[in-house]
């Protein structure tokens, strides 16, 4: 799918959904380039590709310019977890817009295509459901979610002003909810937070009444999407949904999990966080037209993957 001999720079490439798409193109033949200023990272997630011909790793913060050759670009680099982009809040912001102008100004430099991994959080609390591209969302601007939710709107702002500006070619991706192995397990995420807790036999948290609802898609099935998206016909710019549009409430999840961890853990409700969303669904109708593309794992086998893969860490 990828040409081979294609040189890519992944910013963000140590983390979760970097790491995977690493993986993904040297399979397919490719040289990756792999920038992390391992923020929310270490190198386990990499460590297995570090004596790759095909594999560099670089310690750099997309906030400093970078001047590297490269083919294409996927510009992956911010805490995506709500714990992670709140502990410093004013760099997360500064991530998504300093780092989407330093990444656009490389693309351009290099004439060459780039991708961005924006968020179905450009959505905020919606109105919409399920919540189709054309949702210009609901989005509280001075929130303790604004500087991811707000930076990521940013820096889909700079994409499509570069693209009119400078002809650059773009791929814009929105992700909803990702799950599987190299999850961080304290990232504060839903699947890891139920599945930590589950094997170590803690008390399961739901917040608010566990009637919320999300959709989970799994990993492999994204980096599918990206790799369809950044290989499309150059008028398919995005934003493109790409998620699982089967919607599961919180209390499904947890009793998913128990089953599958054998757990005895108990649930326990604790007060909904500020401007939680209620509900979160892709519409993906755009992604299966356009790409071809639409989630192949269903939600227990992909937490099967991942619950084994939390036993082996924890």
């Amino acid at each position: 799918m990828t040409l081979h001999n294609t040189r890519i720079l992944v910013t963000g490439g140590a983390g979760f959904l970097g790491s995977h798409l690493c993986d993904r193109l040297i399979r397919d033949g490719s040289d990756v380039l792999c920038a992390d200023n391992f923020f929310t990272s270490g190198k386990d997630n990499v460590r297995h590709l570090l004596g790759n011909n095909h594999f560099e790793l670089m310690r750099h913060d997309i906030t400093s310019p970078l001047f590297v050759e490269v083919d294409q670009i996927y510009n992956l680099a911010c805490p995506a977890s709500p714990i992670h982009y709140q502990r410093d809040p004013v760099q997360t912001t500064k991530t998504c817009v300093h780092g989407a102008i330093n990444m656009l100004g490389l693309a351009k430099r290099l004439r060459v295509k780039i991708f961005q991994a924006s968020t179905s959080e450009v959505y905020g609390d919606p109105e919409v459901h399920p919540q189709p591209e054309s949702y210009w969302g609901r989005v509280n601007p001075i929130g303790f979610r604004s500087c991811y939710d707000e930076g990521k709107r940013c820096a889909e702002t700079l994409f499509f002003d570069y693209w009119r500006q400078h002809n650059l070619l773009i791929k814009v991706a929105r992700i909803f909810n990702t799950y599987g192995p190299r999850m961080h397990p304290n990232d504060g995420r839903v699947v890891s937070n139920f599945i930590v807790q589950a094997l170590r036999g803690e008390d399961i948290t739901i917040y608010g009444d566990g009637l919320q609802t999300r959709s989970f898609c799994y990993v492999d099935d994204m980096i599918e999407g990206f790799l369809r998206l950044m290989n499309s016909a150059d008028d398919i710019t995005g934003p493109v949904n790409l998620g699982n549009p089967g919607e599961y409430t919180m209390l499904e999840l947890a009793e998913t999990t128990l089953k599958l961890t054998q757990s005895k853990s108990k649930l326990i409700y604790k007060p909904l966080p500020h401007d939680d969303p209620r509900q979160r669904q892709p519409d993906i109708a755009l992604a299966k037209n356009a790409l071809g593309w639409s989630p192949k794992v269903g939600l227990e086998d992909g937490l099967k993957e991942t619950i084994d893969y939390f036993c082996n860490i924890l």
